[in-house]
């Protein structure tokens, strides 16, 4: 049992520009609940304008972003999730937030800036204990 407190059953969500890891509270800790991969970015592109001098991997990251958001807001329109932790490198936080919905903004407890996509259940929840102290 880990010293994090956050309300059972929120959705944990620990994202790169690359991948997403979703956990839930469970019995006093994560538990990991599903991955997310871009898969083919072929038919979709990041939201708004893409500046001409975007890399392609960028581009990948922006598009992925959009995805995450359109994952949330349909998950949080479903009912699946009360309440949402969201944590990312800088970059990817920076991507997402703009694209949130309200529905998803409104059950957004904690924002959590730090690259934590390959860290362990132990490492994410420490670093959400810090976040929110």
């Amino acid at each position: 049992m880990s010293d994090l407190k956050l309300p059972h059953n929120t959705l944990v969500v620990v994202a790169s520009g690359e991948e997403a890891n979703l956990f839930r509270m469970k019995d006093g800790g994560l538990r990991s609940y599903g991955h997310w991969t871009p898969g083919d970015l072929a038919d979709q592109g990041p939201s708004g304008k893409t500046p001409p001098d975007m890399s392609d991997q960028e581009l990948n990251e922006a598009t992925f972003s959009k995805i995450i958001a359109e994952k949330l807001y349909s998950m949080a329109h479903a009912g699946d999730f009360q309440k949402l932790v969201l944590c990312a490198d800088p970059n990817t936080l920076g991507e997402i937030r703009p694209l949130l919905h309200d529905e998803v903004n409104a059950k957004m407890l904690h924002e959590v800036d730090k690259t934590l996509i390959n860290s362990s259940i132990d490492d994410i929840e420490r670093s959400i204990s810090k976040a929110i102290d």
